[in-house]
């Protein structure tokens, strides 16, 4: 269990980091432009409200939870 539970969290943890690497280079092309071709799908012209963000946010919980859950483990 504990093998399993390491694997989750080094995965969740190189996931988070490629989201929140994908929400910035989103962010950072949106703040020089004012629009975004990267996650921004439709007319969505905030990227807080784009796909990438939620993505983030959701990865970042499940890798918290997966800190937690190894340390309650050990």
């Amino acid at each position: 269990m504990k093998k399993l539970a390491i694997s989750q969290f080094i995965i969740l943890f190189f996931g988070t980091i490629f989201a929140w690497g994908n929400f910035v280079y989103e962010f950072v092309q949106w703040r020089e432009s004012g629009e975004c071709q990267a996650c921004i799908i439709g007319q969505i012209n905030n990227p807080f409200l784009s796909p990438c963000f939620y993505g983030a946010l959701f990865f970042t919980a499940a890798f918290v939870l997966s800190a937690i859950l190894i340390k309650r483990i050990k």
